[in-house]
């Protein structure tokens, strides 16, 4: 993701603007995998404290499938560890790999946000009748059944956050 003025950086700081269950914590941002070590020390480097970290921040979580062990493992390793430590982490993944996380330990944590990205450009070109379906890999594989959600009344403001909230970012 080209973020202005993230270029050359791992970490930042910021207030979590999206509406999670962490909205308005104050939060590492971690771009990419980092050593456990270095991410420990950012933690108490902040103006306040770190309440909640954010792995995966700049859509930096590779689309991979669920077989590619080393990038979960890689990833896994570096979460769980302030899992246990009883901090709020969210992992930020495209759609496409929820089936890999739900493999791994991580969505057992009740401090755990999968923070899971699905990209739909356009949406408000697709008129009032759009649908979202959340479906399964197959008929009647994993899931008991299909939800589908009306995509006007999903994109409520009160829901919403702008580009421009983006801004107020502390680059590390």
């Amino acid at each position: 993701m080209n973020r202005p003025e993230h270029n050359n950086t791992n970490f930042f700081f910021g207030r979590e603007i999206e509406h999670t269950p962490v909205y308005n914590k104050y939060t590492l941002f971690v771009i990419g995998v980092q050593p456990i070590e270095e991410i420990s020390t950012k933690l108490t480097s902040g103006e306040f404290p770190v309440d909640h970290i954010y792995f995966g921040a700049n859509m930096s979580f590779p689309k991979c499938n669920v077989n590619d062990l080393e990038v979960w493992r890689s990833w896994e390793q570096m979460i769980l560890p302030f899992l246990e430590k009883d901090l709020w982490c969210s992992l930020d993944i495209d759609s496409t790999c929820v089936e890999g996380l739900c493999e791994g330990s991580l969505p057992e944590y009740r401090n755990f946000i999968p923070m899971i990205s699905v990209k739909l450009p356009y949406a408000r070109l697709l008129g009032y009748n759009a649908i979202i379906k959340i479906d399964d890999k197959d008929f009647d594989a994993t899931n008991p059944g299909v939800w589908c959600h009306s995509l006007h009344t999903l994109m409520d403001r009160t829901k919403f956050t702008s580009w421009s909230e983006y801004n107020n970012d502390k680059v590390i």
